[in-house]
């Protein structure tokens, strides 16, 4: 059987539930057959070459098991590292023998060779790949992290008998002298972010732990000029939402994998392994969806059912077992106010429809102006019908603060500003004409008619004072447990049964993503700002401008009772 027919086979047995697997995985299966039955077309100038694809998975071979029950035994190739490699290394361009894919994006459960298999991408990239003066990078934001695929390819190079003698480490670098290449690892924390190199590979680790894409850009614009390139992103599925990991790169590789959408992107190679959506995390015949490798050996599925068993009765550690383990992404923040899957869905990206028609409509509005040197938020409520609400927010920020809170929050500011989420405001402060300016653009915008703005009195007494003034009907929202406990069920159950229409903001995303909840003994509950640790102002301002819209709706049919207090279904 030639490799080309091995992989063949591979995608037949994974279509046909000979191989369980998830979905993504499946359509990974389904995109490489279609790719062989386009060789030959005038629209794909590429070939797949058995020979480059074997020449890695060789390399592979000449290396041992550095941990484990299989510590210093030679690796042999799982079935989908002899997929998910053979693509990378297999698909060339018909007439420049260029690689084909200039990315790669693998995600699987923990404990599935992920430090290993990027090391020998780095290290065969570094000396086997026939590249002069290559530069290899592993990155990561953690000095700790970015290590880790180093010291694993440093190790598993220093205990091959074959390649003794050809390579040196040196000066925090594996450097192979006779193509004069070398392997160094980057990180944020050690302020080595990768300005000023030219890589050949860049090896990103653990990318659901990355709050922006600082370092995965740099080495991205650094390859510009290298014909070989290669980009590889493995990871686990995380615990924030709203990093670029999940927000980017996820959602992006859902819809190219997805034979059903237009994307396209022939230097792109994706593999997803996870629990798909509906499966019983209690069906232990589902884990090999996560856990390909893992669960491939009757130790491996004993260990994980060993973790999965301790998790049993303990939500938090239940989480971590469905995050890190089954590779679902999940916020899981404790006490956390909302399932963000369930928010998602009600954003226009996943409806793949536009917000409903809101001009002409009644709107409340809310507002959280916090401190002026903080992030000051502003929310419009539009009730629609079947109590129905379409929902938008803006934020506002001082831009003498601005480098600062960039730095305090690690979230990307600057960017939402660009984007149009934010406005940055002169001065060291947050001056609230910028939001009055706002607030009357978007009701000319929309011509809106403007009930009410509801707002907190603590810090929102002046500002009250002069929109009155101005001729607003301004509302106290007072910010005890038993005033905002119900319009802060009532916007999560309404979240649940995808009764609000948003559209996408990530700086509203990420408030609710930050946001805890507090308890009392009657089950009322509120946002906790003294322990949500980031900031929360805009979902704080949207809910002050529910609890009026509810009001003002007669949503007199809502059973604060009926609530889902917890999310996560055990």
């Amino acid at each position: 059987m030639t490799f080309t027919d091995e992989l063949k086979q591979y995608c037949i047995d994974v279509a046909d539930n000979t191989i369980t697997s998830c979905i993504k995985h499946k359509q990974a299966c389904t995109r490489f057959i279609r790719d062989l039955n386009r060789i030959g077309n005038d629209d794909f100038p590429y070939i797949f070459d058995e020979q480059e694809a074997l020449k890695f998975m060789l390399w592979m071979t000449l290396f041992k098991h550095k941990k484990g029950r299989l510590s210093g035994t030679y690796i042999d190739p799982h079935p989908i590292q002899r997929f998910v490699y053979g693509n990378i290394y297999g698909w060339r361009h018909k007439d420049t023998g260029h690689r084909r894919f200039n990315y790669l994006y693998w995600q699987k459960g923990r404990k599935n060779a992920k430090s290993q298999g990027l090391a020998m991408v780095g290290s065969y990239d570094l000396m086997a790949l026939g590249e002069q003066g290559a530069e290899v990078y592993c990155a990561a934001t953690k000095t700790k992290q970015s290590k880790l695929v180093w010291d694993e390819a440093k190790w598993m190079l220093q205990n091959s008998s074959d390649l003794q003698g050809k390579f040196r480490v040196a000066n925090g670098e594996i450097q192979h002298p006779k193509s004069d290449s070398k392997m160094a690892y980057l990180s944020k924390e050690d302020g080595k972010t990768g300005d000023g190199t030219h890589p050949l590979t860049g090896i990103v680790d653990e990318f659901h732990l990355m709050p922006t894409t600082e370092i995965k850009d740099v080495l991205e614009t650094g390859m510009i000029g290298r014909d070989n390139a290669l980009l590889a992103i493995i990871t686990t599925a995380g615990f924030n939402l709203t990093h670029p990991a999940y927000t980017i790169e996820y959602d992006y590789v859902t819809q190219l994998l997805d034979p059903n959408n237009p994307i396209e992107n022939d230097n792109y190679f994706a593999m997803v392994n996870e629990l798909d959506e509906g499966d019983d995390i209690h069906d232990k015949t589902n884990w090999i969806k996560a856990n390909p490798i893992v669960c491939s050996t009757k130790e491996g599925f004993e260990d994980l059912e060993k973790i999965y068993n301790k998790a049993l009765g303990n939500s938090e550690s239940m989480v971590k077992f469905i995050v890190k383990n089954m590779n679902v992404w999940y916020h899981a923040k404790i006490g956390g106010y909302m399932n963000l899957d369930k928010w998602a869905a009600c954003g226009v990206k996943k409806r793949k429809i536009d917000i409903p028609d809101v001009h002409g409509k009644d709107v409340i509005i809310g507002i959280d102006l916090s401190s002026t040197v903080d992030l000051t938020s502003v929310s419009f409520s539009i009730s629609l019908e079947n109590n129905e609400y379409a929902v938008f927010s803006h934020s506002f920020i001082p831009s003498e603060t601005l480098q600062k809170k960039i730095q305090t929050d690690k979230v990307p500011y600057k960017l939402w500003v660009n984007q149009g989420w934010m406005t940055e405001t002169e001065g060291a402060t947050v001056d609230y004409r910028f939001m009055t300016k706002y607030i009357e653009e978007q009701v000319e915008k929309y011509n809106w008619n403007v009930e009410e703005i509801a707002y907190d009195p603590h810090q929102g007494h002046y500002y009250a004072q002069e929109m009155t003034a101005n001729g607003y009907t301004m509302v106290e929202i007072r910010q005890n447990i038993m005033s905002l406990s119900e319009p802060t069920k009532n916007f999560r159950e309404s979240v649940l049964q995808n009764k609000i229409y948003h559209n996408d903001n990530p700086v509203l995303t990420w408030a609710i993503a930050n946001s805890v909840v507090t308890k009392n003994v009657n089950e009322d509950i509120r946002l906790d700002k003294s322990k949500s640790t980031e900031r929360i102002d805009p979902i704080a301002s949207l809910i002050n401008a529910h609890k009026r819209a509810m009001h003002l709706n007669n949503n007199n049919d809502y059973d604060p009772n009926t609530a889902i207090d917890d999310w996560l279904d055990m």
